[in-house]
């Protein structure tokens, strides 16, 4: 398989499945482009005048009740891996809500120790060690304070999250097979300049700067590696975890909490874009961008 390919497969992996896995073992601009059917952009790399990359960037995109302006929710987009000052100014954003809904695939009510759960020795952490060395950044799940009263576990459990894949039979090595095909059709289009600046970054003397560019190039694309795990029908991993969080959201709306944030990974908030704008009535108002990793250094 070509470099690139590897590589960018690896990277959707452990973006989108780290999470899941670690639970099984243990300045504010309105958005002018955004309209009801099409959703903001949640995760972007930022640039300066000449072009050269300043940030990966992730989205807090304010949602209100056009009938009632006092009830918000926050979508928070999160990377798993980031600075740890991003990670510094999320805790701080997040002592704002009522209401803190996160993920992680765990028993119903589950909440994750400061500091993160026990380490293990299993494959996906070392997948997750190796990433975290090479690029210099952070675990989210280490970094950010879960212990407050305010955070609502919202998600699956690892029974509800097997169970649902069994019954669509939608297995990970199924949605390992449709990143893989997605790699491959971007590989075609790309061709091999990908492969090239893989080989430049690691023999680098700034390899951590020149290999948090090249996977930031890649998470940018983040709406077509969601395509291709989603498929036609959704997926266990995006769709119906969001169904799952969104029975909470509808608990603490109805509890009469106002203000909500929503924690999720980035690629999950296209589908709940739809979601709160078709099921909850409510509308995209304001996005403000937190730098999840620093390009200049």
């Amino acid at each position: 398989m070509p470099i690139r390919s590897t590589f960018s497969l690896l990277l959707a992996l452990i973006i989108q499945f780290s999470s899941a896995l670690l639970a099984a073992r243990g300045a504010e601009t309105t958005d002018p482009t955004a309209k009801d059917d099409a959703a903001p952009t949640f995760l972007r790399i930022s640039k300066d005048a000449d072009g050269k990359p300043q940030a990966l960037q992730t989205a807090i995109v304010r949602y209100a009740d056009p009938n009632n302006p006092a009830i918000t929710v926050d979508l928070v987009g999160a990377v798993h891996i980031g600075e740890q000052a991003y990670y510094d100014q999320l805790n701080k954003e997040f002592t704002n809500y009522e209401a803190l809904l996160y993920e992680i695939v765990a028993p119903k009510g589950t909440r994750i120790p400061k500091g993160g759960p026990p380490k293990g020795r299993s494959a996906v952490s070392g997948l997750q060690n190796g990433m975290k060395d090479m690029l210099g950044l952070e675990f989210q799940l280490e970094q950010v304070d879960y212990t407050p009263e305010n955070f609502v576990h919202a998600d699956m459990s690892p029974q509800e999250m097997a169970a649902d894949m069994a019954e669509r039979g939608d297995g990970f090595l199924q949605m390992f097979a449709r990143i893989l095909g997605a790699g491959l059709v971007q590989q075609s289009k790309q061709g091999e300049d990908m492969n090239a600046a893989m080989l430049m970054a690691l023999f680098a003397k700034d390899r951590q700067l020149q290999m948090k560019r090249l996977f930031a190039s890649q998470m940018d694309d983040m709406d077509a590696q969601m395509r291709a795990i989603e498929g036609d029908k959704g997926s266990t991993l995006i769709s119906q975890r969001n169904a799952k969080a969104f029975e909470v959201l509808r608990e603490q709306l109805d509890a009469g909490k106002k203000t909500i944030g929503v924690f999720y990974g980035a690629g999950h908030f296209a589908d709940m874009h739809r979601r709160l704008v078709n099921d909850f009535g409510l509308q995209p108002q304001s996005t403000r961008w937190l730098n999840a990793w620093d390009l200049t250094k």
